[in-house]
């Protein structure tokens, strides 16, 4: 997803979330995954997918009957850029407002602040 390409839409970043946990899918995989959470008609994943390939977000495999289609960024790249989009929008680029509000708003496990207090030393070690 470079920075000419577009925001994946909602309906797109969902059918990217099966195929990064999943891998490469068929179409019918990705919209029985869909239809765990949300009702889909077949045809409109279809679609779907096939505008996908075409803007370059996802591959298609065609040596088989059932094309297999293939998320073309990797995932941690992808959602670096949403979530960089996301702070500089929202939050002014601050990630410690961001931090803060999502603190405020989910009550983090023991477990959760150990990992982030962990995270933290490691940034302050790498900044001193």
């Amino acid at each position: 997803m470079s920075s000419e390409k577009a925001e994946p839409t909602k309906a797109e970043l969902d059918i990217l979330t099966i195929l990064w946990k999943n891998g490469p899918s068929t179409v019918r995989f990705v919209h029985d995954q869909l239809n765990t959470f949300k009702e889909v008609n077949y045809t409109t994943t279809l679609k779907q997918m096939q505008l996908m390939a075409e803007k370059g977000m996802l591959s298609r495999d065609e040596r088989s009957m059932k094309h297999v289609y293939e998320a073309v960024e990797e995932e941690q790249k992808t959602k670096g850029l949403l979530l960089d989009r996301f702070v500089d929008h929202l939050y002014g680029g601050s990630a410690s407002n961001l931090v803060m509000q999502l603190l405020d708003n989910k009550k983090a496990s023991k477990a959760e602040l150990d990992e982030i207090r962990a995270v933290l030393d490691q940034l302050e070690k790498g900044n001193s």
